[in-house]
């Protein structure tokens, strides 16, 4: 032996950088779509080609699929997911409406005895 020591790098690799969050309209979405329902490309080599998360546009061809009727019974459609949540904001408002009501009652039943 010489006695040199051997530069072991027991560094792992970095993590990738997490991608910033980009949004996308709904023309670009129709058409990664299209791509995948109407050209008959796959889903990884569409989202490749997009530079986009292969989840990503999975999400939007159930969602297409969905609104068009032909996907599963168990997505909502946009149209009603939409309903959802107006009819979630409104149950919200109506309870708190409610809740105040009955502090406003037993205020006014308890200054009137």
């Amino acid at each position: 032996m010489t006695g040199e020591v051997e530069s072991m790098d027991n560094e792992s690799p970095k993590p990738k950088a997490r991608r910033q969050r980009r949004e996308f309209t709904p023309e670009f979405k129709a058409g990664a779509v299209r791509l995948v329902l109407e050209e008959g490309k796959s889903v990884a080599e569409v989202a490749r080609n997009l530079d986009i998360v292969p989840s990503g546009l999975r999400n939007w061809v159930l969602r297409a699929q969905a609104d068009a009727g032909k996907g599963a019974s168990g997505p909502l459609t946009s149209s009603e997911r939409e309903e959802l949540v107006r009819l979630r904001r409104e149950v919200k408002q109506t309870r708190m409406e409610r809740d105040i009501l009955k502090k406003a009652a037993a205020f006014f039943a308890k200054e009137s005895t």
